[in-house]
């Protein structure tokens, strides 16, 4: 059964500012808080470093053969494997991403990600924008 994205994510309180005019992030020191926490014990744990109305930046570890299930996004979507190994399917391909590779969806696309070795994505999700009916 496809989910989005979000029903994946966990939820936490963020201490810094989610939107702002610029943010920066030490992605090193993201992911190894995301491995301290409870949840990477169950496999996977994501961060939603930005999140404005219309975009999504978010840091994701998996352990290896932990599987982010099929789910698809409004927006259109670009997943940057910074470590590790994974396989993502979408529209009947397999992808196999390395550190450095980036395969961006359009809007809609299910897909679904399996890690191979334990791994860490840099996902963004660009939404359109609503046109007031």
């Amino acid at each position: 059964m496809a989910s989005t994205l979000e029903e994946t994510q966990h939820r936490r309180p963020h201490p810094s500012p989610l939107a702002a005019a610029f943010l920066e992030f030490d992605l090193a020191r993201e992911l190894a808080g995301l491995h301290r926490e409870a949840e990477w014990e169950n496999g996977q744990n994501a961060k939603t470093l930005a999140k404005y109305d219309d975009f999504r930046i978010v840091l994701t570890a998996l352990k290896a053969n932990a599987t982010i299930p099929t789910h698809r996004t409004e927006g259109r979507l670009s997943i940057h494997v910074i470590s590790g190994h994974v396989q993502m399917r979408a529209s009947e391909r397999t992808f196999d991403l390395v550190p450095g590779s980036l395969v961006a969806l359009d809007r809609g696309i299910a897909h679904e990600i399996r890690a191979l070795d334990e791994s860490a994505l840099l996902q963004t999700i660009a939404w359109p924008t609503r046109s007031s009916e």
